[in-house]
């Protein structure tokens, strides 16, 4: 293992550490779908740059950056939609936090 592949290695379970352990602290769903769109994004890109990177660039390498495309675009859209629903199903926010309705 080379010491980029270390390094993405790494960096792609932190961001992944990160994005659990914002699930177990956060106080609400806005805030736990937050944590988890952003580092989860970061974390799995990190972990398959870095198979990639081992692997090497060739066909399987391309179908990596595919999956990395659709990481990138999916995670975010799932965490973005979740917090649609929850905000229209009148999810309770935490409550220690000030409320900016945007609400007609």
């Amino acid at each position: 293992m080379t010491n980029i592949e270390l390094f993405l290695t790494l960096l792609g379970l932190t961001f992944v550490f990160l994005g659990s352990l914002g699930l177990l602290r956060f106080p609400d769903i806005y805030c736990r779908a937050h944590a988890l769109t952003k580092a989860m994004t970061f974390g799995i890109i990190g972990l398959l740059l870095a198979y990639a990177t081992h692997i090497g660039w060739d066909e399987v390498g391309v179908k990596i950056i595919v999956i990395i495309f659709f990481q990138f675009t999916t995670i975010p859209l799932s965490g973005h939609l979740l917090g649609k629903i929850a905000f229209q199903k009148n999810i309770q926010r935490w409550k220690n936090k000030p409320i900016d309705d945007h609400r007609k």
